[in-house]
């Protein structure tokens, strides 16, 4: 079964955790979410830690939270930023993104004044290290 994506509901779930950010060093404050095989809508901030490598971007956050729902596909993901419209994902999100999307998996970010943009994860990361990878 293939799940209705409605891009400006997944970036309104998206904005709306703009203010659970927890980015003091940054002050960059961003919001995801994402939409599973099954049509459930997971959300996440991101989320900063004085020792910085353990801070975690919004994407994996909603993601994570996904899989530890019980998801096993990711169908569609956005991500929107306070300072920067569009925002794409970072590198260690697209990594994540190939582990649990397929290649045409679209991911959203509103550009301002109601236009969206769209990429495909494939487009964000065209030469992956998948899974596939290690067989």
């Amino acid at each position: 079964m293939k799940t209705e994506i409605n891009p400006d509901i997944l970036i309104a779930k998206a904005q709306e955790c703009l203010s659970h950010a927890y980015a003091p060093y940054s002050a960059f404050a961003v919001g995801a979410a994402v939409i599973d095989n099954r049509g459930r809508i997971f959300t996440g901030a991101n989320v900063e830690n004085a020792s910085y490598g353990l801070t975690i971007c919004a994407e994996r956050v909603a993601i994570f939270s996904a899989i530890a729902a019980g998801a096993t596909q990711i169908e569609a993901i956005a991500v929107t930023a306070e300072k920067l419209k569009p925002v794409a994902p970072c590198g260690a999100c697209r990594q994540v993104m190939v582990e649990f999307c397929e290649s045409n998996t679209p991911v959203f970010s509103d550009a301002g004044q109601g236009k969206i943009v769209k990429w495909s994860v494939g487009e964000l990361l065209p030469e992956v290290f998948a899974p596939k990878n290690l067989l």
